[in-house]
């Protein structure tokens, strides 16, 4: 069973940077397309952010296009979510999530296959 940890988070004030990253083991992280999600608290969890297996296509919510960026290393099992000028409606729980899939190009935010237990970003001053 695919593992994901989470790591990256932590308090930023509103303007500044954190890069989070999605690490994975027992399986390449290869096989699968990826996707970065957010719970805010009393908010349902969204989808923020997902990458294909070969990082081609990439896909951002309205709320983080511009200052989001998605990548990943296969070589390093690793997706990362670099979060430029951070505002304090960025505050959340943000997890990673995996879809095994056959399609190189393809990413999306349902049917995901396995989940981390998640990092908290706080923006305030």
């Amino acid at each position: 069973q695919l593992q994901l940890v989470e790591s990256g988070g932590g308090l930023v004030q509103p303007g500044g940077s954190l890069r989070l990253s999605c690490a994975a083991s027992r399986f390449p992280l290869d096989y699968y397309a990826i996707g970065w999600f957010r719970q805010a608290p009393g908010k349902e969890r969204e989808g923020v952010s997902c990458i294909s297996r070969s990082g081609g296509t990439t896909n951002y919510t309205d709320s983080v296009k511009g200052r989001f960026t998605i990548s990943r290393d296969n070589a390093k099992n690793t997706v990362y979510l670099q979060m430029n000028s951070l505002k304090p409606e960025d505050t959340a729980v943000y997890y990673c999530a995996a879809k095994r899939t056959v399609n190189y190009d393809l990413c999306r935010y349902y049917g995901m296959d396995y989940w981390g237990k998640g990092t908290l970003v706080t923006v305030s001053s």
